[in-house]
Protein backbone atom coordinates (compact mmCIF):
# COMPACT_ATOMS: atom_id res chain seq x y z
CA UNK A 1 0.00 0.00 0.00
CA UNK A 2 1.37 3.55 -0.74
CA UNK A 3 1.40 6.01 2.04
CA UNK A 4 -1.68 8.39 0.21
CA UNK A 5 -3.49 4.85 0.42
CA UNK A 6 -2.61 4.62 3.90
CA UNK A 7 -3.27 8.02 4.82
CA UNK A 8 -6.63 7.58 3.37
CA UNK A 9 -7.80 4.19 5.54
CA UNK A 10 -7.12 6.13 8.40
CA UNK A 11 -9.38 9.03 7.14
CA UNK A 12 -12.34 6.42 6.49
CA UNK A 13 -11.70 5.44 10.04
CA UNK A 14 -11.87 8.84 11.62
CA UNK A 15 -15.16 8.86 9.01
CA UNK A 16 -16.73 5.80 10.89
CA UNK A 17 -15.80 7.12 14.41
CA UNK A 18 -17.87 10.40 13.27
CA UNK A 19 -20.79 8.64 12.16
CA UNK A 20 -21.09 6.79 15.79
CA UNK A 21 -21.20 10.12 17.01
CA UNK A 22 -24.68 11.11 15.16
CA UNK A 23 -26.86 11.53 18.06
CA UNK A 24 -24.04 13.35 20.09
CA UNK A 25 -23.41 16.15 17.03
CA UNK A 26 -27.77 15.96 17.16
CA UNK A 27 -27.70 16.98 21.45
CA UNK A 28 -24.73 19.36 20.51
CA UNK A 29 -26.77 21.12 17.60
CA UNK A 30 -30.13 21.46 19.20
CA UNK A 31 -28.31 23.11 22.20
CA UNK A 32 -26.54 25.69 19.77
CA UNK A 33 -29.85 26.30 17.99
CA UNK A 34 -31.68 26.75 21.30
CA UNK A 35 -29.22 29.56 22.04
CA UNK A 36 -29.40 31.04 18.31
CA UNK A 37 -32.97 31.04 18.57
CA UNK A 38 -33.34 32.76 22.18
CA UNK A 39 -30.89 35.59 20.33
CA UNK A 40 -27.67 34.68 21.68
CA UNK A 41 -24.41 32.75 20.90
CA UNK A 42 -22.65 29.69 20.59
CA UNK A 43 -18.82 30.59 21.95
CA UNK A 44 -16.59 28.69 19.99
CA UNK A 45 -12.95 28.65 21.61
CA UNK A 46 -9.77 27.00 20.03
CA UNK A 47 -5.86 27.93 20.79
CA UNK A 48 -3.03 26.73 18.80
CA UNK A 49 -4.07 24.47 15.31
CA UNK A 50 -7.24 24.10 16.99
CA UNK A 51 -8.32 27.89 15.65
CA UNK A 52 -8.74 25.88 12.15
CA UNK A 53 -12.26 24.42 13.80
CA UNK A 54 -12.87 28.15 14.75
CA UNK A 55 -12.63 29.25 11.72
CA UNK A 56 -14.70 26.16 10.13
CA UNK A 57 -17.73 27.08 12.17
CA UNK A 58 -17.74 30.67 11.54
CA UNK A 59 -17.06 33.13 9.25
CA UNK A 60 -16.62 31.38 5.74
CA UNK A 61 -19.06 30.09 2.84
CA UNK A 62 -21.48 27.83 4.05
CA UNK A 63 -21.75 29.47 7.01
CA UNK A 64 -24.30 31.36 9.15
CA UNK A 65 -23.95 33.87 11.97
CA UNK A 66 -24.94 32.78 15.56
CA UNK A 67 -21.77 31.44 16.19
CA UNK A 68 -18.81 34.12 18.18
CA UNK A 69 -15.12 32.57 17.47
CA UNK A 70 -12.98 33.88 20.17
CA UNK A 71 -9.26 33.29 18.55
CA UNK A 72 -6.53 34.70 20.90
CA UNK A 73 -3.48 35.77 18.60
CA UNK A 74 -1.36 35.58 21.74
CA UNK A 75 -2.25 31.21 21.24
CA UNK A 76 -2.26 30.73 17.73
CA UNK A 77 -0.47 33.19 15.62
CA UNK A 78 2.04 30.85 14.53
CA UNK A 79 3.58 31.84 10.92
CA UNK A 80 6.93 33.09 12.36
CA UNK A 81 7.70 30.34 13.56
CA UNK A 82 10.12 31.25 15.69
CA UNK A 83 11.67 35.18 17.17
CA UNK A 84 9.06 37.63 18.02
CA UNK A 85 5.87 35.96 18.12
CA UNK A 86 6.98 32.43 17.89
CA UNK A 87 5.77 29.25 18.09
CA UNK A 88 7.32 29.06 21.90
CA UNK A 89 5.91 31.86 23.05
CA UNK A 90 2.52 30.70 22.48
CA UNK A 91 3.13 27.11 23.63
CA UNK A 92 3.69 29.03 26.95
CA UNK A 93 0.60 31.31 26.97
CA UNK A 94 -1.39 28.10 26.23
CA UNK A 95 -0.61 27.06 29.92
CA UNK A 96 -0.22 30.40 31.60
CA UNK A 97 -3.31 29.83 34.52
CA UNK A 98 -5.38 32.99 34.58
CA UNK A 99 -5.57 33.53 30.66
CA UNK A 100 -8.65 31.91 30.14
CA UNK A 101 -10.42 34.54 32.80
CA UNK A 102 -9.05 37.50 31.27
CA UNK A 103 -10.76 36.44 27.83
CA UNK A 104 -13.81 36.16 28.92
CA UNK A 105 -14.25 39.03 30.90
CA UNK A 106 -14.82 40.96 27.44
CA UNK A 107 -17.74 39.65 27.19
CA UNK A 108 -20.80 39.67 28.77
CA UNK A 109 -22.25 35.82 29.39
CA UNK A 110 -25.22 34.66 29.56
CA UNK A 111 -27.07 30.87 30.79
CA UNK A 112 -28.51 31.11 27.43
CA UNK A 113 -25.06 30.98 25.76
CA UNK A 114 -23.63 27.81 24.91
CA UNK A 115 -19.74 26.85 23.54
CA UNK A 116 -17.89 24.37 21.75
CA UNK A 117 -14.23 24.43 22.89
CA UNK A 118 -11.80 22.80 20.90
CA UNK A 119 -8.08 20.69 21.93
CA UNK A 120 -7.05 17.78 20.62
CA UNK A 121 -4.91 17.01 23.59
CA UNK A 122 -7.70 18.66 26.27
CA UNK A 123 -4.60 19.03 28.46
CA UNK A 124 -3.52 22.41 28.21
CA UNK A 125 -4.41 25.17 30.76
CA UNK A 126 -5.91 27.83 28.91
CA UNK A 127 -8.45 25.77 27.00
CA UNK A 128 -9.34 23.68 30.15
CA UNK A 129 -10.11 26.97 32.29
CA UNK A 130 -11.96 28.18 29.14
CA UNK A 131 -14.65 25.69 29.66
CA UNK A 132 -14.28 25.76 33.38
CA UNK A 133 -14.94 29.16 33.33
CA UNK A 134 -18.42 28.57 30.76
CA UNK A 135 -19.54 25.88 33.54
CA UNK A 136 -19.21 28.21 36.17
CA UNK A 137 -21.73 30.55 34.32
CA UNK A 138 -24.27 27.36 34.00
CA UNK A 139 -23.31 27.51 30.44
CA UNK A 140 -23.48 24.03 28.38
CA UNK A 141 -20.07 23.47 27.16
CA UNK A 142 -19.19 20.97 23.91
CA UNK A 143 -15.65 19.61 23.96
CA UNK A 144 -14.52 18.44 20.71
CA UNK A 145 -11.24 16.51 21.45
CA UNK A 146 -9.01 13.44 20.50
CA UNK A 147 -10.04 11.06 22.75
CA UNK A 148 -7.20 8.66 22.31
CA UNK A 149 -4.86 11.71 22.45
CA UNK A 150 -6.06 13.22 25.69
CA UNK A 151 -6.59 9.71 27.29
CA UNK A 152 -3.05 9.27 26.75
CA UNK A 153 -1.70 12.83 27.52
CA UNK A 154 -1.21 14.30 31.00
CA UNK A 155 -3.01 17.44 32.27
CA UNK A 156 -0.74 20.53 32.10
CA UNK A 157 -3.11 21.70 35.07
CA UNK A 158 -2.04 21.19 38.75
CA UNK A 159 -5.00 18.89 39.63
CA UNK A 160 -4.56 17.03 36.63
CA UNK A 161 -8.21 18.01 35.24
CA UNK A 162 -8.39 18.20 31.71
CA UNK A 163 -11.07 19.81 29.09
CA UNK A 164 -13.52 16.91 29.02
CA UNK A 165 -13.37 17.55 32.87
CA UNK A 166 -15.69 20.62 32.39
CA UNK A 167 -17.65 19.55 29.64
CA UNK A 168 -21.52 18.67 28.80
CA UNK A 169 -21.05 16.43 26.16
CA UNK A 170 -17.76 15.44 24.33
CA UNK A 171 -16.68 14.48 21.04
CA UNK A 172 -14.27 12.76 19.41
CA UNK A 173 -11.96 14.03 16.03
CA UNK A 174 -11.20 9.90 16.05
CA UNK A 175 -7.40 10.35 15.52
CA UNK A 176 -5.13 8.60 17.17
CA UNK A 177 -2.76 9.30 20.47
CA UNK A 178 -0.14 11.64 19.13
CA UNK A 179 -2.09 12.66 15.62
CA UNK A 180 -0.29 11.54 12.62
CA UNK A 181 -1.06 8.74 11.14
CA UNK A 182 1.66 7.69 8.85
CA UNK A 183 4.55 5.83 9.27
CA UNK A 184 7.02 6.08 6.83
CA UNK A 185 9.54 3.36 5.89
CA UNK A 186 13.24 4.55 7.68
CA UNK A 187 11.84 7.03 9.85
CA UNK A 188 11.08 6.93 13.31
CA UNK A 189 8.49 9.32 13.79
CA UNK A 190 5.11 9.31 11.85
CA UNK A 191 3.29 11.97 9.86
CA UNK A 192 0.22 13.61 8.63
CA UNK A 193 -1.79 14.02 11.53
CA UNK A 194 -5.93 12.98 11.35
CA UNK A 195 -7.47 15.19 13.79
CA UNK A 196 -8.25 18.15 11.46
CA UNK A 197 -9.76 15.99 8.86
CA UNK A 198 -12.01 14.53 12.17
CA UNK A 199 -12.63 18.06 13.51
CA UNK A 200 -13.85 20.12 10.47
CA UNK A 201 -16.27 16.83 9.54
CA UNK A 202 -17.69 17.09 12.98
CA UNK A 203 -17.85 20.93 12.76
CA UNK A 204 -19.93 21.25 9.77
CA UNK A 205 -22.44 17.82 10.89
CA UNK A 206 -22.96 20.31 13.71
CA UNK A 207 -23.64 23.08 11.11
CA UNK A 208 -25.75 21.45 9.23
CA UNK A 209 -27.70 19.68 11.82
CA UNK A 210 -28.16 23.34 13.41
CA UNK A 211 -28.85 25.13 10.22
CA UNK A 212 -32.19 22.74 10.15
CA UNK A 213 -33.20 23.11 13.17
CA UNK A 214 -33.13 27.00 12.60
CA UNK A 215 -35.10 26.46 9.82
CA UNK A 216 -37.71 24.30 11.37
CA UNK A 217 -37.78 26.71 13.78
CA UNK A 218 -38.99 29.37 11.10
CA UNK A 219 -35.79 31.08 11.65
CA UNK A 220 -33.74 30.16 8.53
CA UNK A 221 -29.87 31.41 9.17
CA UNK A 222 -28.39 33.68 6.70
CA UNK A 223 -25.81 31.25 4.88
CA UNK A 224 -22.75 32.81 3.18
CA UNK A 225 -23.33 31.36 0.07
CA UNK A 226 -20.87 31.97 -3.20
CA UNK A 227 -22.18 34.29 -6.46
CA UNK A 228 -21.64 30.73 -8.23
CA UNK A 229 -24.69 29.39 -6.89
CA UNK A 230 -26.98 32.63 -6.26
CA UNK A 231 -25.88 35.17 -8.28
CA UNK A 232 -23.70 38.09 -7.49
CA UNK A 233 -26.75 40.41 -5.77
CA UNK A 234 -28.04 37.19 -4.02
CA UNK A 235 -24.58 36.93 -2.21
CA UNK A 236 -23.66 40.58 -1.55
CA UNK A 237 -27.05 40.68 -0.28
CA UNK A 238 -26.87 38.03 2.36
CA UNK A 239 -22.70 38.59 2.97
CA UNK A 240 -24.26 42.05 4.10
CA UNK A 241 -26.82 40.77 6.19
CA UNK A 242 -25.39 38.03 7.80
CA UNK A 243 -22.40 40.08 8.87
CA UNK A 244 -24.91 42.81 10.15
CA UNK A 245 -26.26 40.17 12.10
CA UNK A 246 -23.43 38.76 13.39
CA UNK A 247 -22.25 42.73 14.82
CA UNK A 248 -25.70 42.73 16.32
CA UNK A 249 -25.64 39.92 18.68
CA UNK A 250 -22.03 40.94 19.51
CA UNK A 251 -23.41 44.37 20.60
CA UNK A 252 -25.44 42.22 22.73
CA UNK A 253 -22.74 40.41 24.33
CA UNK A 254 -20.29 43.56 24.92
CA UNK A 255 -23.38 45.54 26.07
CA UNK A 256 -23.08 43.57 29.52
CA UNK A 257 -19.10 42.74 29.55
CA UNK A 258 -17.97 43.64 32.52
CA UNK A 259 -20.98 42.36 34.85
CA UNK A 260 -21.33 40.94 37.88
CA UNK A 261 -21.50 36.70 37.95
CA UNK A 262 -25.06 37.19 39.02
CA UNK A 263 -25.85 40.03 36.42
CA UNK A 264 -23.85 38.11 33.71
CA UNK A 265 -26.02 35.00 34.26
CA UNK A 266 -29.08 36.50 34.04
CA UNK A 267 -28.56 38.58 30.69
CA UNK A 268 -30.31 38.09 27.75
Amino acid sequence: MNLTARYLEQCKAIIARVEAQQEAIGIAARWFADSILAGRMVHVFGSGHSRIMVEEMWPRYGSYPGFNPIVELSLTFHNLVVGANGQRQAMFLENVEGFAERILRNFGLSENDTALVISSSGCNVVPIEIAEQFQRRKIKVVALVTRAHLEATTSKRKDGKKLSDFADLVLDTGAPAGDAMVHVPGLDTPVSPGSTVGGSIIINCIKAETARLLTEAGQPPKVLTSAALVGSERAAALFESAYDEHAHRLATLYANAGATKDQTTKAT
